[in-house]
């Protein structure tokens, strides 16, 4: 029997510990932090997205350039596999009106107790507190313990220690120089699914801070996403965001800004919002006139306002017709990105190049990688997710196979 290594206590982790156990191999998860699945749970306050009901080859092309490298391991644990999974673990789940599924208890932690109940069963150890240093002079895995240095030679080795977004839950993406130092590429990490820095005037910031943006539609360049987004201190983020963060990121990094632009209204066309607000205001205020006729909220009126600030003229002398169009077409300039800690998740990571075709490293035989390390990004609507749980299978396996080779 095989002793394995697999490093990272997470989605990507777990499976492959479930799928080498199985398997027969004595597995041992090593994770730094105190207890698995910290940022898993933390997904599952928003409902656990696990993964979405789409075709199996348009959820395919939501990987994008990495689609061919990530194509076998999803086709192998597709959607519904993950769903079945889900189920043997008393834990159902359900197709929402958007398409995305979630467990029908919308929380991660059920879910994840089942998990770890099935994992001791099948005798997989965990380590927890052991922090990854890399290898030794012998190439023996190194981690930093409560008790000491501790070094270890297993039989091979799976790798799964996520991005850098939320390093207080133990994705921190201190693995990079680890792998640099073997001669590893690796793209450097950066926000994927994250927010934007916006130039709010203070006194925009300090009354709609929080604030959220429902039933908007969001444009940049040809891509437009309807949703909602929220209103923070410093910019803006939420779902609609982050499905069109791959866009926006490439224009905040490529020219340094971006715009955005928000229709309030999208229901409605300038024909018949310029119908709504030719009416007599009399005594109300401009605002009051707005939230009346066109059913314009706060939050968006103050947006309204910040637009017309920035072109130079008040909003009270906007015609009916150019409040209009304002109302479906404010633009926002985004300044830069939010920091990297506070994405959903992040770009970047271990380049596919230096992979073989079952996630081995070329340079590191026995050494697999999976989940968010690798360079790979994926929209919300459980992408991300589920190529973590199936690269970690993939992986699993792979580790098998190489073990009866060896």
């Amino acid at each position: 029997m095989s002793d394995v290594a697999v490093i990272g206590a997470g989605p990507a982790g777990l499976m492959a510990a479930e799928v080498l156990a199985q398997g027969g191999a004595r597995v041992t998860v090593y994770d730094a932090m105190p207890s698995a699945g910290r940022k898993f749970l933390m997904a599952g306050r928003g409902g656990l997205n696990l993964t979405h009901s789409e075709p199996l080859p348009d959820f395919l092309a939501r990987y994008r350039e990495a689609m061919p490298h990530l194509r076998a391991a999803v086709e192998a644990f597709p959607p519904d596999a993950l769903r079945d999974w889900s189920a043997a673990l008393g834990q159902l789940t359900f197709i929402g009106s958007s398409g995305r599924v979630f467990p029908k208890t919308f929380k991660a932690s059920p879910l994840l107790r089942a998990w770890l109940r099935r994992l001791d069963a099948a005798g997989v150890q965990f380590a927890f507190r052991h922090r990854w240093t890399g290898w030794d002079a012998k190439g023996q895995l190194q981690f930093q313990t409560p008790d000491g240095a501790l070094a270890i030679a297993p039989s091979a080795t799976v790798l799964a220690l996520g991005g850098a977004s939320w390093p207080r839950l133990g994705s921190a993406g201190a693995w990079v120089d680890c792998l640099a130092a073997r001669g590893v590429a690796v793209s450097k990490l950066r926000p994927a699914n994250s927010g934007f820095t916006v130039a709010w005037s203070d006194v925009f910031r300090d009354r709609f801070e929080g604030q959220p943006l429902k039933g908007v539609a969001l444009t940049v360049g040809a891509h437009t996403v309807r949703g909602e987004a929220m209103i923070t201190r410093s910019g803006i983020e939420g779902g609609a965001i982050y499905a069109l963060s791959a866009e926006l990121l490439e224009a905040v990094l490529g020219i340094g800004q971006a715009t955005l632009t928000i229709a309030l209204r999208p229901d409605l066309d300038t024909h018949a919002l310029t119908t709504r607000l030719s009416g007599t205001r009399g005594k109300q205020s401009l605002a009051n006139f707005l939230r009346k006729a066109a059913q314009v909220s706060p939050v968006g009126i103050g947006l309204m306002q910040e637009a017309a600030i920035a072109s130079g003229r008040p909003l009270a002398s906007f015609s009916p017709a150019e409040l209009a169009h304002l109302v479906n077409a404010i633009p926002v300039q985004l300044t830069g990105v939010a920091p990297i800690d506070r994405a959903i998740s992040t770009a970047g990571g271990i380049a596919f190049d230096e992979l073989d075709d079952h996630f081995m490293l070329c340079k590191l035989p026995g050494v697999f990688a999976a989940g968010e390390m690798l360079d790979w990004e994926a929209p919300t609507g459980g992408y991300l997710l589920q190529a973590s749980f199936a690269t970690g299978a993939a992986a699993g396996r792979s580790v098998q196979e190489w073990l009866k080779r060896s």
